[in-house]
């Protein structure tokens, strides 16, 4: 049974883009496996604490060598790896902050990049262990950053992610963008606006239903 594990970093809820691109990547999943599992993961409203020598110590501390206050500090990470190794597919909605990501999107990433849990160094050399996965990155932006635009160079939210995920041993990272939000904010009709990204991450979600 196809699990999918969809996450939201933005905190405008109904007036996100990013957030109803998302949505109907899990309308149509949902469609295309009836029977599948979804697991919501909402970072706006999980408190997520910053990583600190006590959440370090714990991690680097042998599992069975680990006081009860240690386990109890990795228990909100424990978590969110269990979501990550439970699905098959992630769908990940992505705001653009500053020109990177969302800062509760960046708090997720510290508890789950984990030494010995999504990657290794066993062999001398890093080693992602979140394989077998795919995940679809929809990136929404005020601005436009695509390749070859005058301000490519201030993206640093494509570049990191597939960093990140791939150094964590996910393979298929597909990203799909939505810039020039700001529009909206001048008095563009949304529902033009968002009609060509809507179709996209439909239509990507179409073929990833496809996809073994």
């Amino acid at each position: 049974m196809p699990t999918l594990l969809h996450i939201d970093s933005s905190p405008l809820y109904g007036h996100s883009v990013s957030r109803q691109l998302t949505s109907a990547f899990v309308d149509q999943w949902k469609s295309s496996h009836p029977d599948g599992t979804l697991i919501e993961r909402d970072l706006t409203s999980t408190f997520i604490p910053p990583i600190n020598a006590a959440w370090v110590g714990a991690v680097y501390t042998p599992e069975d060598s680990r006081t009860a206050e240690q386990k109890e500090t990795l228990t909100l990470s424990d978590s969110l790896l269990a979501e990550l190794f439970d699905a098959d597919e992630y769908v990940i909605g992505v705001p653009m902050h500053n020109f990177s990501v969302p800062s509760v999107l960046k708090l997720w990433i510290d508890q789950i990049a984990r030494v010995n849990k999504t990657f290794s160094y066993a062999d001398g050399t890093p080693k992602g262990l979140l394989t077998g996965k795919k995940a679809t990155l929809v990136i929404a932006s005020g601005g436009i950053y695509d390749a070859g635009t005058q301000f490519a160079s201030y993206d640093h939210v494509e570049p990191y992610l597939r960093a990140v995920f791939g150094f964590l041993g996910v393979a298929k990272i597909t990203v799909i963008t939505a810039g020039g939000a700001s529009a909206l904010m001048r008095g563009a009709d949304r529902a033009t606006f968002l009609a060509p990204h809507l179709e996209a991450v439909q239509a990507h979600a179409q073929v990833q239903a496809q996809i073994v």
